[in-house]
Formats: C-alpha cells, sequence, structure tokens
C-alpha cells in the first residue's frame, strides 16, 4: 500500500472524487487550492483532498474509496496518513459532510465528533 501526493491532472481522478462530491462544480471550487492524496494498492483504491481554512484549521473537503474497495480500511488508512502529515502545522482536522447514515458512522469510528450543522448548506451552495 503506498500513498502518493498527486500534484498535476488531479482530474484524472474525478470519477473516484464524484462518489463523495456528485457535482463538479462543487469540486471545482477546492481541487486546484486543495492537496490531493491517492492511495494504491495495486491500483488506485481511494483519494482524499484537504485544504487549509486558515487559523491553524486542515479541512478534509474530499475523501472517496473505489466501491468494490470499501470497508477494508482504505480511507482510514489516508485519514491517519493525512492527521501524522500534517499534524505540526494544523491544530484543528475538520471535515465537511452531509448528515449521511454512511458517513457520520464512519468519521465519528475515526475519532470525529460533531460539532455544528449548517443549516441548508447543500440547498445554498
Amino acid at each position: 500500500m503506498q500513498i502518493t501526493e498527486i500534484t498535476k491532472n488531479k482530474k484524472d481522478f474525478l470519477p473516484l472524487l464524484l462518489l463523495a462530491d456528485e457535482q463538479e462544480s462543487m469540486v471545482d471550487l477546492y481541487l486546484d487550492r486543495g492537496r490531493m492524496f491517492v492511495l494504491d494498492d495495486g491500483g488506485v483504491k481511494a483519494e482524499c483532498v484537504v485544504t487549509d481554512e486558515g487559523e491553524g484549521i486542515l479541512e478534509i473537503k474530499n475523501i472517496a474509496t473505489e466501491p468494490n474497495s470499501q470497508g477494508k480500511g482504505y480511507a482510514s488508512a489516508l485519514l491517519e496518513f493525512v492527521e501524522e502529515k500534517f499534524r505540526d502545522e494544523f491544530t484543528t482536522l475538520q471535515v465537511g459532510t452531509g448528515d449521511s447514515p454512511l458517513t457520520i458512522p464512519f468519521y465519528e469510528k475515526c475519532g470525529f465528533t460533531r460539532h455544528h450543522v449548517i443549516k441548508d448548506f447543500f440547498t445554498k451552495n
């Protein structure tokens, strides 16, 4: 298993990015300014995009695992990698996500806690 930072041609991974963020226009809002990492284990299995939100905050904007590879720990491995890589640069690692019965338990299992809800975020954005 190898994790690599992608600095060019990030849109080559669009099908995987769209698993986590269904609108390409939303992906476009953060992809260029974000840092992207892919996990390869006999082929790309998962990706993660993080952004510097200022004031010591690193935000996970997108994390997705190929459907046939889900449940094998790839996304958790990417989160652990991000936490370790940026531990000395940021004080807070946050996730912005929808209130999905699939994503919330995953993040809680990884140690995240709910902080706040932005009402009507997706309809306004």
